[in-house]
């Protein structure tokens, strides 16, 4: 069945045409039909706590207690120039001014300000997430103790991942730097942050696209010697690319997944470096069956039967690794894998039709100006390969020693690894959302950023009881709280209690995190010691969300890890045939990722000053890095085996080191440098990622594949693929010193 299919599409230039022209159809039928990738990308949702976590209850719980707290809060730092209070006041009173009249932009339901004490044209009080004091007609919590700073809370209507939402606060910026005259006004807040998200991952979405076409470009001419050769691989990455995107805009519309703007930044360094790799392996091995089959079609027929295991094994990998990730209950970790996986399927389809049918319809032009013949030889292996696997298998002890000491002291970087959770501090580019941040900071003290509230809820009417100032002092008292609003709100049944808390720390530290149990306890304890029987105690807000974040984030990574190597190790078993092999393979995956991981950590931590690694990227590392890391295993191995049925296991493996080591490692080369891409995003998460991948794929490629994978199985002989039977080498001495 498998000849027959090959047959069917690569025996004749007339059947290659054919299978060209309908690929390219269906690309342009897609395109028809889907809505613009970029009018479904949800990076909102990415962004929160599983939907069940008591932040995410408090969240709902607040929605239908006050209602009057749906609105997504903006908040407008305001400072006088030296601290000027005089400056800062006029600047106060003219900006609320302006936003209170009636020229005030749409979406503005209210504004709170020490020149305007709730003045609120909707009647809107307190925002839910970062807003004013529960008693919004005092300016409390509004002006620094000082005199030199002051808050304006302006409650803003509307979906926040909508484009007429950032409009409005790009309004509300422009009013603020308008009428701030001499002082400085920046807008901060969740309204402030989610307009900066989407629009500092807009600036380099053109620029990464571009960036990656032109270097994979550059490489390619390298290989190959060839333009055609080279331009063949990118117009079948940029057919599947646009096949996937197009698919996954129809799927994310129909609501079967979600797309964030940063998953969709992947997907193209993911198609470029995956594809780029597909064409090279293909193309190599047609290049060598050319050295024996003088007739193209029967060349590429050959080829195709003999990397077709080791492609689709390739993809598959891959693609489970990905679907791997829907065992996550995080938002930003399950969503992430489905519309990554449908890039993978797509671009494995494409090499395995796609390119060879292109490579048979340009014929020998393809190989132009070097020609067919030098083409083929160059699959043989160079030097450089030759050498090394004299190296390998003569002290194969020797160069597991190098190589595990080389991985130890990268893993040592572990040592000062921590995460990060503010997601506004990862920005590499100026914004006025972490501008309003620091000033928040620095003249409120860091709590202020983002208030906790903390919920009480009961069947019985709270305001007649003494619980409200119980459980506020008891708060009060806690280490770590920085104040509690004096007076509390009540919804309009009386049975739900909110209070805010003001944390004295930065409320995405991890000391803050700490303290979001530790909170729910005491309120509790304050409550029942009130006479309020069995209340409900919830604590929301962006502390609490990123405190949920984290929990979610731990128990996700011990599932995906399991999953995902076992996934590994089970695909290993079935393309090898062998039971030990998957165990030292996935051995290998292993160290290599730590020692990624250790050495990301000291580069971007200790020398570039990141204040952590992005909460998500340590996840993403390990399925990536496995999962394309495990390719370069499986291109060797799947070699070796095929070599030792009819070698003995020495020369199977020197053959396999020689043949795959150009093409794998130009295939190395070409994903790095993708990945690489990354690091030119003006965001900390994608810059981590980008380093780790580049560097991480740069290991298994020069260090991991070609010396400790082949030094392992020079070591372990004939039993290499055990159970598996393999020609005894009869010539060679046992290894014990590591010197044949």
């Amino acid at each position: 069945m498998y000849s027959a299919f090959l047959r069917g599409f690569l025996a004749s230039r007339t059947r290659a045409l054919i299978t060209v022209l309908l690929w390219v159809v269906l690309a342009g039928a897609l395109a028809q039909v889907a809505p613009d990738l970029k009018s479904v990308e949800d990076s909102a949702s990415a962004n929160l706590p599983p939907a069940t976590a008591d932040s995410m209850r408090a969240r709902e719980l607040t929605r239908s207690a006050f209602p009057d707290q749906t609105a997504t809060p903006a908040i407008i730092v305001v400072r006088g120039p030296d601290g000027d209070r005089t400056a800062t006041e006029q600047a106060v009173r003219r900006i609320t001014a302006t936003l209170s009249g009636p020229d005030r932009p749409k979406n503005v339901l209210g504004v709170i300000s020490s020149a305007r004490d709730a003045g609120s044209p909707a009647g809107t009080g307190a925002p839910e997430a970062s807003g004013p004091p529960s008693d919004a007609g005092s300016s409390q919590g509004l002006v620094s103790p000082d005199g030199r700073t002051q808050m304006i809370i302006v409650p803003l209507k509307g979906d926040p991942s909508e484009t007429s939402f950032r409009d409005a606060v790009d309004v509300l910026r422009s009013v603020a730097t308008t009428q701030a005259g001499a002082a400085e006004a920046a807008v901060t807040g969740p309204a402030g942050i989610v307009t900066d998200t989407v629009s500092v991952f807009g600036r380099g979405d053109k620029i990464l696209l571009l960036a990656t076409v032109l270097l994979v470009l550059v490489i390619l001419l390298a290989i190959y010697r060839s333009p055609l050769m080279a331009l063949l691989p990118l117009l079948a990455v940029g057919l599947a690319m646009r096949v996937a995107e197009t698919l996954g805009a129809l799927m994310a519309d129909a609501g079967w997944f979600d797309i964030s703007s940063q998953t969709a930044s992947i997907m193209t360094v993911l198609l470029f470096g995956v594809g780029t790799d597909y064409a090279l392996v293909i193309t190599a091995r047609y290049r060598e069956a050319l050295l024996d089959e003088s007739d193209r079609y029967r060349a590429m027929q050959t080829a195709m039967r003999a990397v077709g295991e080791t492609v689709w094994a390739s993809a598959s990998t891959i693609v489970l690794a990905m679907f791997a990730l829907l065992v996550a209950v995080s938002p930003a970790l399950r969503g992430f894998g489905p519309y990554l996986a449908l890039g993978v399927a797509v671009m494995a389809v494409v090499a395995f039709t796609f390119i060879p049918a292109l490579v048979l319809l340009f014929g020998r032009a393809v190989f132009w100006p070097g020609g067919l013949r030098k083409a083929a030889e160059r699959s043989q292996g160079g030097r450089v390969w030759h050498r090394v696997a004299d190296l390998v298998t003569r002290v194969p002890v020797k160069v597991i020693g190098v190589v595990v000491a080389i991985l130890a002291v990268m893993g040592v970087g572990l040592v000062g690894y921590q995460e990060s959770f503010n997601f506004v501090s990862g920005f590499r580019v100026d914004t006025q959302s972490a501008r309003g941040q620091t000033l928040v900071a620095e003249a409120f003290g860091p709590g202020e950023t983002a208030p906790t509230t903390v919920l009480i809820r009961n069947d019985t009417d709270l305001r007649t009881s003494d619980a409200p100032a119980r459980v506020a002092g008891s708060l009060s008292e806690l280490g770590g709280v920085a104040r509690v609003d004096a007076r509390p709100r009540f919804s309009g049944d009386g049975r739900t209690l909110s209070l805010r808390v003001v944390l004295d720390k930065d409320p995405y530290s991890s000391e803050a995190l700490d303290a979001i149990g530790p909170l729910r306890s005491a309120a509790q304890a304050a409550a029942e010691r009130a006479g309020i029987h069995e209340p409900r105690i919830l604590v929301g807000g962006e502390t609490a969300q990123t405190a949920d974040i984290r929990s979610a984030l731990d128990r996700d990574m011990i599932y995906i890890i399991a999953l995902v190597l076992v996934i590994v190790a089970v695909i290993l078993a079935l393309l090898l045939g062998s039971v030990l092999a998957p165990v030292y393979l996935v051995g290998t995956l292993v160290v290599s990722f730590v020692a990624t991981l250790g050495a990301t950590t000291f580069f971007t931590l200790t020398v570039l000053g990141d204040d952590g690694i992005g909460n998500r990227v340590t996840a993403y590392i390990f399925v990536f890095l496995v999962a394309l890391g495990v390719d370069y295993n499986i291109f060797i191995m799947s070699r070796f085996k095929q070599e030792s049925r009819t070698s003995p296991p020495v020369e199977a493996i020197r053959v396999a080191i020689e043949r795959t080591g150009g093409v794998v490692s130009s295939a190395g080369l070409i994903l790095a440098a993708t990945f690489a891409v990354l690091m030119t995003q003006p965001i900390r998460e994608l810059f981590q990622f980008g380093f780790a991948m580049a560097f991480g794929i740069l290991l298994d490629t020069f260090v991991i594949r070609p010396l400790l994978v082949p030094a392992i199985v020079r070591l372990l002989g004939d039993k290499a693929l055990w159970p598996m039977r393999m020609r005894r080498d009869t010539a060679s001495v046992p290894v014990a010193s590591g010197v044949l």
